[in-house]
């Protein structure tokens, strides 16, 4: 197998955690695999380089300094593996056979970068390369970095263009867990998981994998999450399946929008259960729900309007915090899902601003961490659709 094997900073922080990955990369050199090494910062030297920087220092300077981390890592872990009879080289920014390149706006330039893997493939031989993750250079040859989570961009990024069979990322847990093991009882391994969940799952909180490095996976490019303590790099571990879907979508039947009103039911506990559940026990499919103090709203597919406003005026009635319930018709969703969407600034000023412009009115707007639903009257859905893609089909 041709594998990429992302180490930590967490399982290189100490002398006895980087002997153990060496181990684990020579076991599978040893098995006849084919290794490449990307190696982040040991430990947490990153943020403490970042904390020392108390003075004024340009982006060029601050590239430099919180580069000696990762510089340091790819040196330690090819000694390490030298001394265990393994041919490694490591490649830093500034190597000639370094493959990472970003364009002007510090974005990475994948048409580059391609071409400097597929040059460094070239070069290598039987080598293991221990490359530096989160770093990167300019077209100028400067040093940039690629951001929080980077070297997992770094790591995934390169599976992608060598062809790689399986990129393994090295941290300090067990793969994906069911939740936090140090909250919940009972806490387990999970075995596989999508793209989209752990994207969800890594903005709200979990920090396993950088969502952006998953932006490079693609079909073809497993990737998997082992703990540092495993030590066998080609088992075990939550596997990632799939890849990112970046889509403009518009529903293809108008809506209607259901609203109860209420004193601040938001803070009635059972409220919003209790509404869903009368919906779900009349077969009822609620397409989006949004909350405020003192209102609820349901969209629900316009043929079934009139049935779910009876069945929430019932709850109206049964519940004393509740006051009323009115419904609009003729209602369009357009949705903008993407694996880079939180990583773009403005996004909701993308969508509101030039519906402004060409005079269209926002009915209501739902986000979440990775998609937006915008809905807006179903007469104004084609001019809305027009204006969306605008603004994110680049």
């Amino acid at each position: 197998m041709r594998v990429v094997a992302k180490f930590g900073g967490t399982s290189l922080g100490s002398g006895d955690r980087v002997e153990r990955a060496a181990d684990s990369i020579a076991d599978a050199v040893a098995a006849g695999h084919e290794i490449s090494v990307v190696a982040s910062a040991m430990g947490n030297t990153t943020d403490e380089l970042l904390d020392d920087i108390t003075f004024d220092a340009d982006e060029p300077d601050r590239a430099e300094i919180v580069s000696m981390g990762e510089r340091t890592s790819v040196r330690m872990l090819k000694a390490a593996l030298a001394a265990r009879g393994v041919d490694a080289t490591f490649l830093e920014p500034g190597t000639t056979d370094w493959p990472i390149v970003t364009n002007e706006r510090g974005e990475v330039d994948a048409d580059a970068t391609a071409a400097g893997v597929d040059r460094l493939v070239g070069r290598l031989g039987d080598t293991v390369p221990v490359i530096t993750g989160f770093l990167a250079e300019d077209p100028q040859g400067n040093v940039t970095t690629l951001g929080r989570g980077g070297s997992d961009t770094t790591a995934v990024m390169l599976g992608r263009y060598l062809d790689a069979d399986e990129v393994v990322i090295v941290t300090d847990v067990e793969g994906i867990m069911t939740g936090d093991p140090q909250v919940v009882e009972g806490a387990r391994n999970v075995g596989r998981i999508t793209v989209d969940e752990l994207r969800n799952l890594s903005f709200r909180g979990a920090e396993v994998i950088a969502p952006s490095a998953l932006s490079f996976k693609d079909d073809a490019l497993d990737v998997r999450v082992i703990h540092y303590q495993h030590g066998d790099l080609l088992s075990g571990g939550t596997r990632i399946e799939g890849t990112f879907e970046s889509m403009i979508d518009m529903r293809d039947s108008p809506l209607a929008c259901l609203t109860v009103a209420g004193r601040a039911i938001r803070n009635r506990p059972g409220i919003t259960s209790a509404l869903s559940t009368a919906l779900s026990d009349s077969d009822i499919n609620v397409d989006a729900v949004a909350s405020g103090m003192d209102s609820m709203t349901f969209y629900v597919d316009e043929s079934v309007a009139e049935r779910a406003e009876n069945i929430l005026h019932q709850e109206v009635i049964a519940v004393s915090e509740l006051s009323s319930v009115t419904v609009t018709d003729d209602i369009a969703a357009i949705r903008v899902l993407g694996g880079e969407l939180p990583n773009r600034p403005g996004v909701l000023c993308r969508i509101i601003d030039p519906l402004a412009d060409r005079n269209i009115n926002v009915i209501d707007i739902i986000s979440s961490a990775t998609s937006v639903a915008v809905f807006v009257s179903w007469a104004d859905r084609e001019p809305a659709l027009d204006v969306v893609q605008n603004g994110f089909g680049s």
